[in-house]
């Protein structure tokens, strides 16, 4: 377990699945989430997958995110790159868990994790232009904008550009 000033991150189990089938498929945020396109996510796909994920071999790190015992959402570092030693991250909470900080403390966590443990020395991440709130948390933790693919999501009837943001290890100040 790793712990922050308001959550901690711990490994993803079983108990997990409902939060985690909750916010996987929320229709309203489905494209903040991820590049596939929106559909309705049956209970039994997703227990397929996350069964998956807990059982296959991976170096992908997810964790869950708890407040006071309660799952509230979950964190990932992936498509790592042993060879420049970076990685991509992805974080999504509940709904009510929203703008109160947790996302920025998971984060703050997990790129601390990504630099100190992993020995990664850059972490980068792809939002919406959208989604100011998740931009917000990310500039909170050091982000910063490297670069936009415009227009490049299609989002609710309409284009939206990708925002690159990365954070490098020389440029994170532990909190």
């Amino acid at each position: 377990m790793l712990s922050g000033e308001l959550v901690t991150l711990r490994t993803t189990r079983e108990a997990d699945l409902d939060v985690l089938y909750e916010i996987a498929s929320e229709l309203a945020t489905w494209e903040e989430r991820g590049p596939e396109p929106p559909r309705p996510l049956s209970r039994p796909e997703f227990a397929e997958r996350f069964t998956k994920s807990l059982t296959e071999p991976s170096d992908e790190a997810r964790f869950a995110i708890e407040v006071g015992g309660e799952v509230i959402g979950r964190c990932d570092l992936f498509h790592f790159d042993a060879f420049s030693r970076n990685a991509e991250l992805g974080i999504s909470l509940r709904a009510s868990a929203r703008g109160k900080g947790y996302g920025t403390d998971a984060l703050r966590v997990l790129v601390g994790f990504a630099f100190q443990r992993r020995n990664l020395r850059r972490v980068h991440l792809i939002a919406l232009s959208s989604n100011v709130g998740g931009l917000a948390c990310y500039r909170k933790v050091g982000f910063v904008e490297e670069g936009r693919r415009r227009e490049h999501a299609w989002v609710r009837g309409g284009y939206e550009d990708e925002v690159l943001m990365g954070l490098l290890r020389s440029e994170w100040e532990p909190s």
